[in-house]
């Protein structure tokens, strides 16, 4: 059982029809929130919200892009209407994108940039307002690159600093409003974006999980749920004195 309990608390998890997405709204309703269960695939996303419930849980799913304004402010909406408040959003939903800035396309720049940052801007703005009803948290995901850079992925890094530095200035603007933000920062996760760079990149899975093992000090790569307990800390009531930073979840790799 889970240490930290959101009984009465209302979630919203982007990018929660798999991966580290899917782990936090399991963990969330655990932990005995309400959750809105938002992503793009319908099939995966009501997988994980029949997995919830089958648990004990409650939860729903809402179809969510996030370079969609209207699409953002419609989930915030589902999630006000089908429970009543919005206490807790999770921003998950991501994409990865490879190349140094010479190998970089405008397309695909654009690309993670608006999912990556200008999606979580999105979710955050439409979130805010039912927020301020009872105070709150949003938790951002971020990455160990939104603490240092690495090579080949321009865009991406880009992005996830981007979503530090967005978080810290909305800690600023809301923290009197009783609105806490933070940042949760993973290393190498075994999600379906690591299958897919791998698969990029030319390398089978099992392969990619020892290559990412070997760079990590702790010589593993992490788990979603791993990040998901993580998330669940800042989004209860015992981390109420923190906001504005960045938790690294990563194996050690910013100890370096």
């Amino acid at each position: 059982m889970n240490a930290f309990r959101l009984e009465g608390r209302v979630a919203l998890v982007t990018g929660a029809t798999s991966g580290i997405g899917a782990a936090c709204a399991e963990v969330l309703a655990e932990a005995g929130a309400a959750v809105v269960v938002a992503g793009r695939s319908v099939q995966r996303g009501q997988a994980v919200v029949e997995g919830i419930a089958r648990a004990g849980g409650r939860a729903r799913f809402q179809p969510l892009d996030v370079s969609d304004d209207a699409s953002c402010r419609a989930a915030v909406q589902a999630a006000t209407t089908a429970f009543g408040r919005l206490d807790i959003v999770v921003n998950s939903a991501g994409i990865g994108a490879g190349g140094a800035v010479l190998d970089t396309t405008d397309e695909d720049w654009l690309a993670v940039l608006e999912t990556n940052l200008t999606g979580v801007f999105r979710m955050c703005r439409a979130a805010v307002p039912p927020l301020r009803a009872g105070g709150g948290a949003i938790v951002n995901i971020g990455s160990d690159w939104s603490l240092f850079a690495g090579a080949g992925a321009a865009a991406y890094c880009t992005s996830k600093g981007g979503v530090l530095l967005l978080t810290k200035a909305m800690a600023q603007d809301h923290a009197r409003e009783g609105i806490r933000v933070n940042c949760v920062c993973p290393a190498e996760i075994d999600t379906p974006m690591l299958a897919t760079t791998a698969d990029r990149h030319g390398v089978d899975h099992a392969e990619a999980l020892a290559r990412y093992a070997e760079a990590l000090p702790v010589g593993r790569v992490g788990t979603p749920r791993e990040v998901a307990y993580a998330v669940l800390y800042l989004a209860s009531d015992e981390a109420r004195f923190i906001t504005g930073i960045a938790l690294p979840v990563d194996g050690g790799s910013t100890s370096r």
